[in-house]
C-alpha cells in the first residue's frame, strides 16, 4: 500500500547524481569502412567530448587521449568537430581549436594554426586534402567581426586555401563520388539556416580549384538542409519550401551556370515523397542528419510527425515508401555501413542510445527491436519509477499547441485525493527547437518526487511545419509566454495541477520564456532560469555572430525596433514580479553572457522577492559538469521546497534565498 505523503515529499531513489552519473552527450556518428565513430561528451569528465570508436567486431574503446577535448566553436555551438578517413581521425581540440591529426593508437599532432575555428570537414581523398567550414578569428577582437568561408588544406594542414567565400555562413561542403564536384549551403545575415539557405555546386578542376558555380535550390524564405550525393552521383537535399521539410532530387546540378540558373535548376528538383512531415532540423549545429543511402537508389530516412520520430526507407528513383516498425524513435545522426545502420533514438521507456540495425532486417515486416552500441546512461529507470510522456495539444490565443505531459509517479507513494501537484512547465530553448518524448532521467527526477511536468512545444517550434514555426516571428516573448501560461491553466482547469503551485523553467531562450512568463503574467507562483535572457536589448548588442541577427524576425531590426525590445525586455519591468526565482549561470558563457542573470536577481532583491542566484565558474552555455549539473537539480528542488513550504525527503546542501519569508 503506497504511503500517503504531499507532493515534492516524496522518497525517490533517482537521485541528481544517479541521474547524472554516467552521463553522456553523443554527437556525429561517421563511418569509415564498416567501423562506427561518434563523439561522447561526458559529465564525469568535466564535460570533455572524445570520440569513440566501434570496431567491426563489436569491440569499443577511446580513440582520443585524454588531454584532448574534441569541440568546435564554430558558430559557438559547434558540431561535426571530427572526420576519420581510413583510420585518420582529423579533429578540433577545444583549448586551441586548433585541427589536430591521429592515427588509430598514435599521438594527435596539429596542423593548424592557431586563430582559426574549423568544423564539418570531410577527406577529398584523390586530391589528399581536407574540406572544412573556417572561421576566421585573427583580427578584430569583436564575435560578429569573424569570417566564415570553405577552405582546403593538406592532410598535413599545409597548403591551406579559400574556395568559397563572401557569405556571412556556410555549412555542408559535400563531394561528389568522383570528386568532381562540391556541393554546400551558404546564407546571409539576418537569416537563420531555419529561414533561409541556398544550396550551391560547382564544378572542380584538376587542380582542385572550384570552376563555374550553381545555385540549385533556397532562397531568402527557403530553408534547404542536408545535401548530400547518392553513390550514383545524385545530389539529394531536404526543403521545406511547400512548408514542410521533404526530400527533394535536384535536378540540373551539372554546374554549367552562372547564379542566373538557379531559377531553371530549382523549378527542375523535384520532391521525393511530399509529406506533411518534417525531414529536416534546425541547424543549430553542424551536420546533423536525417537520412542515409543505402545503395545508389534507396534511402534510410528518419522523419517526424506530430513530435515523434519514424523511420522510412525510401526509393528516388520509384517514390516507394516503406515505414519501418522499429522499437526506438530515430532522432539524430543516421548512418550506415554495408552492414548496419546506425542512429542515435530513444523513446518514452528507453533513454536516448546510440542503436545498431542489420541492413537485412528493414525489409522485414517484423517489429525491430535494434541493438544498444551506447546508452547515454548505463542505469535504467525501473518501469514503475518512469512516467511516460502523454502527447496532448490544447489551445492557445484560438490556435493549437503541442505538448508532452508527465504525471507525477512513484510506486511507494501517493498523495490525499483532494491535493493537487505542483506543475512544472517546462520551455524549451532555441527558441526555434523542439521538445521530444524520449526517456528523460532529469524529468523522472521531478515526477518521482510528485511533481507533474508539462514540456511545452509553443508556437515557434520545430516538427510541425514552417507555419507552425513561423508564428514566433517578430512575436517572441508574446507567442510562447501565452502558450506556457495556457497550458499550465489548462491542467488546472482539468484538476491535474495546484493553481497555487505552479513552476515555470527554462534554460537559455526558454530562461527568457520563464523569465517573461513571471513578469507579464501573475499565473507561475515560482520560476528556475538557467542562463536565460532577461534583456534581450542587451543580446542584441552583446552575442556571438551566429545569433547576432536571430532577433531581426523574432522580435524585430534593431535599433529601428528599440521601443520593442525594451517592452520585451523582463528587466524594465521588474515591478510586475511577484513570483519567486532561481537563476543559474554559467560565468564563461558567450551566448547569454552572466550579466544577463545577474542584472535579474539584483533586480527581484531590490524588490524584495525570494530569489537566489547560483553562478557556475567554468561552465559555458548549457552545463557540462557532473557536479554542477547535481549542484542545479538539487539547488532547484530545495528552492521550490523553501519557497512552497514542503520539506523534501533528500538531503540537501542549502541554497542563499534572499527575502525569503519564513
Amino acid at each position: 500500500m503506497p504511503t500517503i505523503s504531499r507532493y515534492g515529499t516524496w522518497t525517490s531513489p533517482l537521485t541528481a547524481a544517479r541521474v547524472t552519473a554516467g552521463a553522456l552527450r553523443f554527437d556525429h556518428l561517421v563511418v569509415d569502412g564498416d567501423d562506427l565513430y561518434w563523439s561522447e561528451g561526458r559529465a564525469s569528465e568535466g564535460g570533455r567530448c572524445v570520440v569513440v570508436r566501434r570496431a567491426q567486431n563489436g569491440s569499443v574503446s577511446d580513440v582520443t587521449p585524454a588531454a584532448f577535448n574534441v569541440r568546435t566553436r564554430v558558430h559557438e555551438y559547434g558540431g561535426a568537430a571530427y572526420t576519420v578517413h581510413d583510420g585518420i581521425v582529423y579533429f578540433s581540440n577545444f583549448a586551441d581549436q586548433r585541427v589536430y591529426r591521429q592515427a588509430l593508437g598514435g599521438v594527435p599532432e596539429p596542423i593548424t594554426p592557431e586563430g582559426y575555428f574549423y568544423a564539418d570537414a570531410q577527406l577529398d581523398a584523390p586530391r589528399q586534402r581536407l574540406i572544412c567550414v573556417r572561421e576566421d578569428h585573427r583580427g578584430d577582437p569583436a564575435p560578429i567581426a569573424v569570417t566564415n568561408a570553405i577552405v582546403s588544406m593538406g592532410t598535413d594542414g599545409r597548403n591551406e586555401r579559400v574556395l568559397v567565400s563572401g557569405a556571412d555562413f556556410y555549412s555542408d561542403p559535400g563531394l561528389s563520388p568522383d570528386g568532381s564536384q562540391l556541393a554546400w549551403l551558404q546564407w546571409n545575415h539576418p537569416n537563420m539556416p531555419w529561414d533561409g539557405t541556398e544550396l550551391w555546386v560547382a564544378r572542380i578542376d584538376r587542380e582542385g580549384r572550384l570552376g563555374a558555380v550553381e545555385r540549385v535550390a533556397g532562397g531568402e524564405e527557403e530553408s534547404v538542409f542536408q545535401p548530400a550525393w547518392s553513390p550514383g552521383g545524385e545530389l539529394v537535399y531536404v526543403s521545406d519550401r511547400t512548408g514542410w521539410w521533404n526530400l527533394y532530387l535536384a535536378g540540373g546540378t551539372g554546374g554549367t551556370g552562372a547564379a542566373g540558373a538557379a531559377g531553371a535548376a530549382s523549378a527542375a528538383s523535384a520532391a521525393i515523397l511530399p509529406m506533411e512531415a518534417e525531414f529536416g532540423k534546425p541547424q543549430w549545429v553542424f551536420s546533423q542528419t536525417t537520412y542515409c543511402f543505402l545503395d545508389a537508389t534507396r534511402i534510410a530516412a528518419t522523419y517526424t510527425e506530430q513530435g515523434r520520430w519514424k523511420l522510412g526507407i525510401l526509393d528516388i528513383e520509384t517514390g516507394g515508401f516503406d515505414l519501418v516498425n522499429v522499437a526506438l524513435e530515430p532522432v539524430e545522426c543516421i548512418c550506415a555501413t554495408s552492414r548496419d545502420v546506425y542512429f542515435m533514438g530513444g523513446s518514452p521507456a528507453h533513454p536516448l542510445a546510440i542503436a545498431r540495425v542489420d541492413r537485412h532486417a528493414l525489409d522485414s515486416a517484423a517489429a525491430l527491436e535494434p541493438a544498444i552500441v551506447r546508452a547515454a546512461t548505463a542505469d535504467r529507470i525501473p518501469e514503475a519509477w518512469v512516467s511516460p510522456a502523454q502527447p496532448i495539444t490544447f489551445e492557445s490565443n484560438g490556435e493549437p499547441v503541442h505538448a508532452f505531459y508527465y504525471a507525477p509517479r512513484n510506486p511507494d507513494y501517493s498523495a490525499a485525493d483532494d491535493e493537487r501537484p505542483p506543475l512544472m512547465v517546462l520551455s524549451h530553448g532555441g527558441p526555434t527547437a523542439a521538445a521530444g518524448d524520449v526517456l528523460d532521467a532529469r524529468i523522472q527526477y521531478w515526477t518521482s518526487r510528485g511533481f507533474a511536468v508539462l514540456d511545452v512545444n509553443y508556437g515557434g517550434s520545430t516538427g510541425f511545419g514552417r507555419a507552425y514555426r513561423n508564428r514566433l516571428k517578430g512575436r517572441w516573448g508574446l507567442v510562447d509566454v501565452a502558450d506556457c501560461v495556457n497550458g499550465a491553466l489548462q491542467l488546472v482547469a482539468r484538476g491535474q495541477a495546484d493553481a497555487t503551485r505552479l513552476i515555470i523553467r527554462g534554460g537559455s531562450a526558454g530562461g527568457y520564456t520563464t523569465l517573461a512568463a513571471l513578469t507579464f503574467y501573475d499565473t507561475f507562483t515560482a520560476g528556475a532560469s538557467h542562463y536565460g535572457v532577461s534583456d534581450v536589448e542587451v543580446l542584441a548588442k552583446d552575442t556571438h555572430k551566429f545569433e547576432s541577427r536571430y532577433l531581426d524576425s523574432l522580435i524585430g531590426p534593431y535599433p529601428e525596433a528599440r521601443d520593442v525590445y525594451r517592452a520585451r525586455s523582463p528587466i524594465h519591468f521588474t515591478d510586475r514580479l511577484s513570483a519567486a526565482l532561481i537563476l543559474f549561470q554559467g560565468l564563461e558563457d558567450k551566448v547569454v553572457p552572466p550579466n544577463q542573470a545577474e542584472m535579474m536577481a539584483a533586480a527581484a532583491r531590490r524588490k524584495g522577492l525570494p530569489v537566489a542566484y547560483v553562478p557556475f565558474a567554468g561552465e559555458q552555455h548549457g552545463f557540462r559538469m557532473a557536479e554542477n549539473i547535481i549542484r542545479a537539480l538539487e539547488a532547484e528542488l530545495y528552492f521550490y521546497g523553501a519557497v512552497f513550504g514542503f520539506t523534501p525527503a533528500d538531503p540537501l546542501e542549502p541554497v542563499a534565498i534572499d527575502n525569503l519569508r519564513t
